[in-house]
């Protein structure tokens, strides 16, 4: 499966459209779920990495396995989370056209339509509880680590007044530049950081993904233990090739969550992996095994 965000946000939107007109499951059947869970630590999943399931399916397959959360989902998902008692541990909307993950913050010419882009998706992210919205440095494209810091303070400062407003965290994920987002600016955890530090809010933080950051640094316990304050979610993924995060992966995920707990985090820990299997049983097999591998 070579699907990827930049395709998935795209395919997203109609399996969206069609599971709000589709039939809807009687919501005294999801009361409890099927699983128990020792929840010592939120679980979350990424909608693209399970783009061929009807997403009402989905929802309820999540609601089985005792996940609270569809994650790196939008406005028009978003209210049928809310009939399936579930959330969206971080949200994403369909950008505005010429942005995305290589062309975001860094460059000034996005400014203008990414604000006013971003204070409506925090709105609707407030109407429907949704806490953290994902954002973006984009690439380098020859600027500087400094000059592109600048350039994503100087709008996230901007979008600040309305993140406090509405009270959701405007949240940069760090990717690898290494390989699968090549010359992507954020991709180093001290570069994500400093940009914290730059901005000086609480309702700015840093998307720690796993699986990039092993690609450029690795030391996620360390990390965690040394920056958390400045991270307000986390994504997980097999290493190499996003597999699912079993023991032919060289990610020990277990002892990376017993940090996450003991750091006293108390947000969500996002599946990001590609599920080997393509029907939907077993896919969601796949989630619930990863997923209590996390159950620490």
């Amino acid at each position: 499966m070579n699907t990827s965000r930049r395709n998935a946000i795209k395919a997203l939107g109609t399996v969206a459209a069609t599971s709000i007109a589709g039939g809807a499951i009687a919501n005294e059947h999801l009361i409890k779920p099927k699983v128990e869970l020792k929840n010592n630590i939120k679980h979350s999943v990424c909608r693209w990495c399970y783009g061929s399931i009807d997403f009402e399916e989905l929802c309820q397959g999540v609601k089985d396995i005792g996940m609270a959360s569809i994650e790196l989902t939008g406005p028009e998902e978003w209210p049928i989370l809310k009939k399936y008692g579930l959330t969206a541990a971080i949200g994403w909307g369909a950008w505005p056209k010429g942005t995305g993950l290589t062309n975001f913050f860094a460059n000034t010419k996005n400014h203008e339509v990414l604000i006013p882009f971003y204070e409506n998706l925090l709105k609707q992210a407030s109407e429907n509880g949704i806490k953290s919205i994902i954002c973006f440095s984009g690439n380098r494209n020859g600027m500087n680590d400094y000059e592109g810091m600048i350039n994503c303070a100087t709008v996230i400062r901007k979008l600040i007044p309305t993140c406090e407003k509405y009270d959701v965290i405007l949240s940069m994920e760090l990717l690898s530049s290494r390989n699968s987002h090549r010359d992507y600016m954020c991709d180093h955890i001290d570069w994500g950081v400093s940009l914290c530090e730059m901005v000086g809010s609480e309702y700015f933080k840093l998307l720690y993904d796993i699986f990039h950051m092993q690609s450029m640094h690795g030391d996620h316990i360390r990390n965690i233990r040394r920056f958390g304050k400045y991270i307000n979610h986390y994504h997980t993924g097999g290493m190499p090739g996003r597999n699912e995060i079993d023991e032919t992966q060289e990610i020990y995920y277990p002892a990376v969550v017993e940090a996450l707990i003991e750091s006293g985090y108390k947000g969500y820990l996002g599946q990001e992996f590609i599920p080997k299997a393509k029907d939907k049983a077993g896919m969601l097999a796949s989630l619930e095994r990863c997923v209590k591998i996390c159950d620490v």
